[in-house]
């Protein structure tokens, strides 16, 4: 087998590999999907004083652990109607154009300590025009659906989005400027340093709207207006059932991982350990076997935080009530985006005082 591997082009191997880290990153992100669902119902239970999901179990153990595949299960085998008056090709469509991107910008993200399916120097504007595709499936299917709430539900989102994106985009301008590069391993290896030295202490209000932003961007609560089921039923996805509801709903949450995971890399430091700088580098902690790999840099850390942000996502939902729509426009067009802008220009004073991450 080694024989035959190593006398494989190097490209056919490299290839190959690329494929099996993407299968890998794919089975993982929708095995994640499908337990966050779980741990957004038992979290927000504890949170309201009950128990959340504690029947389906698996193969007779754990307790709720079962909950999510059930759930596939059914929305697998429910019929798939399509409306006799819809636009029947983009209606098909749109689930998935709203899916695929939410996976393929985990291609640039470094998940490791020197490791991302394709290192790509770009990364940054790959992000951003993949985080801007999403919104064509959720206006795809509100308007191919040929229905007034849908096509009102994807005019909301459609509006919120771009307002939101804008914001999202200047806060990433700031995160450019601090790491010069648009590689996103070196935007993680410029915060080098330990838990002070990452941009989330010099750029926190680039932060705070980055993650605001990203809540919106998911239309997740309190920013859920595209499905004010109090107003418009369930918005742009009414006339969805069956496995085009459920990639609507796996949609919505690889994307909160995905935002978790770049709010980690952009602003905390990515596969980093908050230790560094602090703990010596030569110190006896390192040398005691689990203990030290836990210290040391790597994607442990990386998950840790991306699953301290999903939490926070959660706690978001479990709080706020929805927002009305003028409030949501207000918030975007008046408070974020004036703040980015504000920064940035608080940051050019910073690197022209060589402080911060300008200071070497």
């Amino acid at each position: 087998m080694i024989a035959w591997w190593n006398g494989l082009p190097a490209m056919v191997q490299g290839a190959l590999l690329s494929t099996l880290w993407i299968l890998i990153v794919t089975v993982v992100l929708i095995l994640s999907v499908a337990y966050l669902t779980l741990w957004e119902r038992k979290l927000i239970g504890w949170m309201q004083v009950r128990r959340g999901p504690n029947r389906v179990r698996i193969f007779g153990f754990l307790p709720g652990m079962g909950q999510p595949f059930a759930d596939v299960i059914k929305l697998l085998i429910k019929e798939i109607v399509v409306p006799s008056a819809s636009n029947k090709m983009l209606f098909r469509i749109a689930p998935a154009i709203t899916l695929i991107p939410a996976f393929a910008i985990w291609a640039v993200v470094p998940v490791a300590p020197g490791f991302a399916i394709a290192n790509v120097d770009a990364g940054l504007l790959y992000v951003l025009s993949l985080t801007s595709v999403g919104v064509y499936g959720v206006i795809l299917a509100g308007w191919a659906s040929n229905s007034k709430y849908a096509f009102l539900g994807a005019m909301r989102s459609a509006a919120q989005i771009v307002a939101y994106e804008i914001a999202m985009g200047f806060a990433l301008v700031g995160v450019l400027m601090a790491s010069n590069s648009l590689n996103l391993g070196t935007i993680i290896e410029k915060q080098a340093g330990g838990l002070f030295s990452w941009n989330w202490f010099w750029l926190f209000p680039l932060f705070v709207v980055y993650f605001i932003s990203g809540v919106a961007e998911t239309n997740r609560a309190p920013f859920d207006v595209a499905e004010g089921e109090s107003e418009i039923v369930a918005g742009f996805h009414v006339e969805y059932s069956g496995i085009g509801f459920a990639l609507f709903f796996l949609a919505e949450y690889a994307n909160m991982i995905l935002i978790a995971g770049l709010t980690a890399v952009f602003f905390f430091g990515g596969w980093q350990s908050p230790l560094n700088g602090y703990v010596p580098a030569d110190s006896s902690l390192f040398q005691i076997p689990l203990l030290g790999t836990f210290l040391n840099d790597g994607t442990h850390w990386l998950v840790f935080k991306l699953f301290l942000f999903l939490c926070l996502f959660l706690w978001l939902r479990a709080t706020f009530p929805r927002y009305r729509y003028d409030q949501i426009m207000r918030l975007g067009w008046k408070a974020l985006i004036p703040v980015t802008i504000v920064w940035i220009f608080v940051e050019m004073l910073m690197a022209h005082f060589k402080i911060g991450p300008w200071s070497a």
